[in-house]
């Protein structure tokens, strides 16, 4: 069992990882940062995490375990368009809360250059989101939309939605997979 002090000190390390991969990538993070920002010595991050890598497979699993969450049981859904608005809101949620892109979406645009030892973890989170919006589509074989199209579409619009700084275009892209769901 976890002391409730040290899982709040992990918790804190991990928040502030995410943040700052999420809003740099990758190479964002330093444990010294880490650090300085948990007001902790840099070897007590390193006591949580050895190495980076390690803080950073933590990281995204803890994101997609939240993230998957969020989004509950794709099989309560009665309808394709449900399952997509809530797929929908939960990128949008995401976007909101940080104020920038999903963890998922920034490391993986620099797989090529995160640790071999990350990449499946990256792999994992989208298989699983994949899974989860499979299930919704199920509901309707003749559905036009398939997972890589929808996932992808919230992805770049997220992407976009930062760049300019206007949610709206993330908001947009939410109302039009809908629309095509119905």
């Amino acid at each position: 069992m976890v002391h409730a002090k040290t899982k709040e000190r992990i918790d804190a390390i991990l928040d502030f990882a995410e943040e700052e991969m999420r809003r740099g990538g990758y190479d964002a993070v330093s444990f010294r940062d880490i650090a300085k920002a948990v007001d902790i010595k840099s070897s007590s991050v390193h006591y949580h995490f050895p190495q980076k890598s390690d803080l950073g497979k933590a990281v995204i699993e803890r994101y997609g375990d939240r993230f998957l969450e969020a989004l509950g049981d794709p099989k309560r859904f009665s309808s394709i368009k449900e399952g997509v608005q809530a797929l929908g809101d939960a990128y949008l949620a995401s976007l909101k809360q940080a104020n920038s892109v999903c963890l998922a979406c920034m490391l993986g645009s620099e797989s090529p250059s995160l640790p071999e030892e990350l990449r499946p973890h990256i792999q994992s989170f989208y298989k699983k989101v994949s899974g989860w919006t499979e299930t919704v589509l199920d509901k309707r074989k003749d559905s036009p939309l398939g997972a890589t199209f929808i996932i992808g579409s919230l992805q770049g619009s997220m992407a976009l939605a930062v760049s300019q700084q206007d949610s709206d275009i993330l908001k947009s892209t939410i109302q039009q997979l809908v629309k095509m769901a119905e």
